[in-house]
């Protein structure tokens, strides 16, 4: 964990569509191999947020006894949470796919998986809805990989549906510890929508997810690829309503800078103070949040370990410091000086298994200064 590779971010803002991207990105640093473990579905409360997003996808576009395509679909719970709602068939396409790795049951046999990236390859499948949650902002190229889709559904009439972190979350709420090296690309509202518009889809819907750290948007296809420009352009225009124009971030985008350090140095203090009082803390959740603030604040012992429900991440240790992972309920035998919570959305559900494993330690929470 200590010899992870590492990568520079060097991020930077579009004025014209409002993208942020990291022009530093070198896609040869990145893997995503059986290694990869990103699942948030072990979280009552994600599973309650995934479990509704799949309820509006089946009724909105009557996703019964139909077939649905999940692009980066990691190990199929979101996949066999929507065939399993409308009683579909489900195929995703995921490189990081490992049997008997989702959550605890056997796959359905009405679900098939493709351990290899989608491309234009895969045209013949045939798909009512194409779903790839957080992927896009993995694509260094994100708008030839949405035509190839678009070039491969062809005449078919499925919906799309995509979902990205919102990089208003980042400007705005100070999410900085998203920042990651994965994700090459940032999307705003405006740049979303302009990215399916020129990729040759329709936006029927854009909207703020998961108190404010997503964005979803539901598209379908502008037109079909042999028909006049004209008319694709005419059906991509009938959607401008959902596609803002960019949004006038320049001044969240020139004090970004000051207001990221100024938030690292609050959380070093936190830190410093607890260990010049002897107190250790656990930082719950060893996710993209977890490992980015681990390593942006330089944390050393005054973390003693983190916790996370996912059990694939258990005994392992966090790439660049060498934290160690550990089940929630070992903390009844260690416990703690503090907890630290990267996400607020999280910090309900935390608490209360605190409480139910007896324990009173300060929960410290990071969320939008």
């Amino acid at each position: 964990a200590l010899a992870a590779p590492t990568g520079d971010v060097d991020l930077v803002h579009c004025r014209d569509c409002s993208h942020l991207f990291n022009a530093a990105f070198d896609p040869a640093r990145v893997e995503y191999s059986s290694d990869y473990e990103n699942s948030l579905h072990h979280s009552p409360r994600f599973q309650t947020y995934a479990r509704a997003l799949a309820e509006r996808l089946v009724a909105d576009y009557d996703l019964r006894g139909k077939r649905i395509v999940e692009i980066a679909c990691g190990q199929g719970d979101f996949l066999s949470l929507v065939c399993e709602l409308g009683g579909n068939r489900g195929i995703g396409f995921d490189p990081s796919y490992t049997p008997g790795r989702g959550l605890p049951g056997e796959p359905a046999a009405n679900i098939s998986f493709v351990r290899a990236y989608y491309t234009e390859a895969y045209a013949d499948v045939r798909a009512d809805l194409v779903c790839c949650r957080h992927a896009l902002e993995h694509i260094a190229q994100p708008i030839p990989f949405l035509r190839a889709i678009r070039s491969a559904l062809g005449r078919q009439s499925a919906a799309v549906y995509f979902e990205v972190p919102d990089a208003a979350y980042n400007l705005v709420a100070l999410g900085v510890w998203d920042l990651i090296y994965e994700h090459c690309g940032y999307f705003t509202e405006a740049s979303f929508a302009e990215a399916f518009r020129r990729s040759g889809f329709r936006v029927t819907r854009l909207a703020s997810e998961f108190g404010g750290q997503y964005l979803g948007i539901d598209a379908v296809p502008a037109a079909v690829a042999d028909e006049p420009k004209a008319a694709i352009a005419s059906e991509i225009d009938r959607s401008a309503d959902l596609a803002p124009a960019p949004a006038d971030l320049g001044s969240l985008v020139a004090g970004f800078g000051e207001s990221y350090r100024a938030k690292v140095e609050r959380w070093r203090r936190i830190l410093g103070d607890l260990g010049r009082c002897g107190q250790r803390a656990v930082l719950w959740g060893a996710g993209s949040k977890g490992v980015s603030f681990l390593n942006t604040v330089g944390a050393g012992a005054e973390i003693a370990c983190l916790v996370d429900l996912n059990p694939h991440k258990h005994w392992r240790f966090v790439p660049g410091t060498g934290h160690e992972v550990r089940p929630p309920a070992s903390l009844a035998m260690q416990r703690p000086d503090a907890v630290i919570v990267m996400n607020p959305l999280y910090a309900e559900e935390i608490g209360a298994s605190l409480q139910a494993m007896g324990i009173n330690a300060p929960v410290l929470v990071d969320g939008p200064e």
